[in-house]
C-alpha cells in the first residue's frame, strides 16, 4: 500500500506588491482588506485616519465590519476562481478620481515626489521597471521634471 503525502492547498498569491499597495494608497475612500480568517491585511492611509481612535483596526472582521458599515463602508469579496482571499472594506471618502488610470497617475505622481522625482528609485519602490515607468508618464502626458505637457513653461 503507497502513502501519499496530504495535499497543502496552493499559497496565496502576493496581492500587495509595492504596485498594488501605491493603488491602495491613491483611493481618496479608506480601503481596508481582510484575509479570509477576517484578520486586517492592509489598511490605506485614508482608512487609517478616518478610524484613527475610534476602531482598533486589530480587532476581527467580525466586530469592526458592522462598524465600518455604520460609517457607509460597502464590503467587496476578494476571489481569484473558486479561491477565497477574503473582503475589501470600502469607506466613502471626499470625491477624487473615479478611473482606475486615474488612480493609477496619482498613485505613480505621489510615489515620483516622495522620491524627489528619480525615476529609478520610484521605479524600485512601485516594483515596476524603468521602461514601464517611462511608458506610463509618457500616456499620462507627464514630464520628468513633474510639468505636464500641456503646463505652459515660465
Amino acid at each position: 500500500m503507497q502513502m501519499t503525502e496530504p495535499q497543502t492547498p496552493p499559497s496565496l498569491p502576493s496581492v500587495f506588491s509595492p504596485l498594488a499597495r501605491a493603488l491602495l494608497d491613491g483611493f481618496a475612500e479608506g480601503v481596508v482588506v481582510f484575509d479570509a480568517q477576517g484578520k486586517v491585511l492592509y489598511a490605506n492611509q485614508p482608512a487609517r485616519e478616518a478610524l484613527a481612535g475610534s476602531i482598533d483596526l486589530a480587532q476581527p472582521a467580525g466586530t469592526i465590519g458592522p462598524q465600518l458599515a455604520e460609517l457607509g463602508g460597502r464590503v467587496r469579496p476578494l476571489r481569484i476562481g473558486s479561491l477565497d482571499l477574503g473582503e475589501a472594506m470600502f469607506i466613502p471618502g471626499p470625491a477624487s478620481a473615479t478611473t482606475l488610470a486615474a488612480r493609477e497617475k496619482e498613485a505613480i505622481v505621489a510615489s515620483l515626489e516622495a522620491h524627489n522625482w528619480r525615476l529609478a528609485e520610484t521605479a524600485k519602490h512601485l516594483g515596476i521597471s524603468r521602461t514601464t515607468l517611462w511608458r506610463r508618464l509618457k500616456a499620462y502626458g507627464l514630464h520628468r521634471d513633474g510639468r505636464s505637457r500641456w503646463q505652459s513653461e515660465e
